[in-house]
């Protein structure tokens, strides 16, 4: 794998910028550890799991509340 050098100079023109832009992208696009489809598939599934898990939480917390207020309020 080689690494491409990007050098720190600014370049002058609009085009110039833009193109030193996307080749900085893209070279910190091939940095990026992406995840293989199980651990993709094991995350998706823990963050699906805690937001039910939340909504529960919330919506008990939600029911209890209403409940008190129109205990108190009529």
């Amino acid at each position: 794998m080689t690494e491409e050098i990007v050098t720190t100079e600014e370049p002058k023109s609009l085009f110039g910028r833009i193109g030193l832009f996307y080749r900085q992208i893209v070279s910190e696009l091939g940095k990026v550890v992406w995840p293989t489809k199980k651990q993709l598939t094991t995350y998706t599934a823990v963050v699906l799991v805690f937001v039910s898990f939340v909504i529960l939480v919330v919506s008990i917390f939600d029911l209890v509340l209403t409940r008190i207020v129109f205990w108190i309020f009529g």
